[in-house]
């Protein structure tokens, strides 16, 4: 078939490409959401940055079952099939990620001292770096699988400074005068927040393996 696993398969492309979309479309939403929780708290516009949450990653489900009955109805790329069902799938769960983030900044609303916004701006900044990067990655998968490498490259990168932005964030938290109660309710957001960044390079070691079975 060659390294483009698109070929004869025009709408299974539109849909894999409209699929990476809703994460790109994700990260961005979710930056300016935890960004605007942390300058003005719960909002009437985080909420529509919620909301518009909800709705990406109900729109990605139902591409990712589409994507799904077209490779089993229409016997679509057979010999890839298995890998590219399991990237959609791991991908779908980073977008839930996303979501169930924000919702859980919405129900328990923490109070986040003005000491430690810029250290959650900073590792919101870097998760989602590491989201858009493997946005990239997943494309190059279907396209130019050799380039898979150098984008995860990046996600690896960018995973490690979020755990050392999370581990400095934790660390100042724990050590201030912050009832105990209120110290165990910031560390769940930071690795809440975190735990996007780690999802994200789990599904590009997946990738990884995937690219590999497709070049030799």
């Amino acid at each position: 078939m060659g390294l483009n696993l698109f070929r004869r398969t025009k709408q299974l492309e539109q849909q894999i490409d409209g699929f990476f979309d809703k994460l790109s479309e994700s990260s961005v939403v979710y930056r300016l959401a935890v960004r605007l929780y942390l300058r003005e708290g719960l909002t009437e516009e985080f909420q529509e940055r919620l909301e518009r949450i909800n709705t990406l990653e109900s729109e990605a489900d139902d591409l990712r079952r589409s994507i799904e009955k077209q490779l089993y109805s229409d016997t679509l790329i057979p010999d890839s099939r298995g890998d590219v069902l399991g990237l959609i799938e791991t991908v779908d769960q980073l977008m839930s990620q996303f979501e169930g983030s924000l919702w859980a900044l919405s129900i328990e609303k923490p109070n986040i001292p003005d000491e430690y916004v810029n250290g959650f701006r900073k590792l919101t900044n870097m998760v989602v770096k590491a989201a858009d990067e493997l946005a990239l990655s997943g494309r190059a998968f279907f396209r130019s699988p050799y380039d898979v490498p150098a984008h995860n490259h990046k996600v690896m990168l960018y995973e490690k400074e979020a755990d050392a932005i999370s581990t400095k964030l934790k660390t100042e938290i724990f050590a201030s005068d912050l009832e105990l109660a209120e110290k165990l309710h910031l560390r769940d957001f930071v690795e809440q927040i975190d735990s996007v960044a780690d999802l994200a390079e789990d599904v590009a070691d997946r990738l990884a393996i995937y690219a590999i079975k497709r070049i030799v």
